[in-house]
């Protein structure tokens, strides 16, 4: 059983999302998702609209998904992909090479291509109204 996991936060759930999911899902039998606990990302400076437990059970509900873990760190892949016993590490292409050192010799790296009209940063800004202070409505 060839076995894959990606990390992320996951937030705003977006077709983008699940295409990358499902094609990460693609590489192999079993797709672990790490995803980043609300403390982690305090420490990356970012603040999920979902909290944890609501983006693991929304994740949970895609069919491409087996198993959901926290992210509570920078320095825990090596240890997920031992834990896991993991054969291919995937992210999005906007990390390409970031992870090929640090990963050499653990498992396969796999850099995806993001869908190129979507992102969470774009339907967080394209639904701020000008003049409304920031509110989303």
């Amino acid at each position: 059983m060839k076995r894959v996991i990606t990390y992320g936060t996951f937030d705003l759930l977006h077709y983008g999302h699940i295409e990358l999911l499902k094609r990460a899902k693609q590489l192999g039998d079993y797709l672990i998702v790490a995803l980043s606990s609300d403390e982690f990302n305090a420490l990356k400076g970012k603040k999920a609209y979902f909290s944890y437990e609501d983006r693991k059970k929304m994740l949970e509900a895609i069919r491409y998904v087996d198993m959901v873990i926290p992210e509570e760190n920078w320095a825990q892949k090596i240890r997920d992909i031992e834990t896991y016993s993991i054969d291919i590490f995937v992210m999005g292409d906007d990390w390409q090479g970031k992870f090929d050192d640090q990963l050499a010799g653990s498992c396969e790296v796999v850099y995806l291509a993001r869908t190129p009209e979507i992102s969470t940063t774009r339907i967080k800004s394209d639904l701020i109204v000008p003049g409304a202070k920031g509110t989303i409505e």
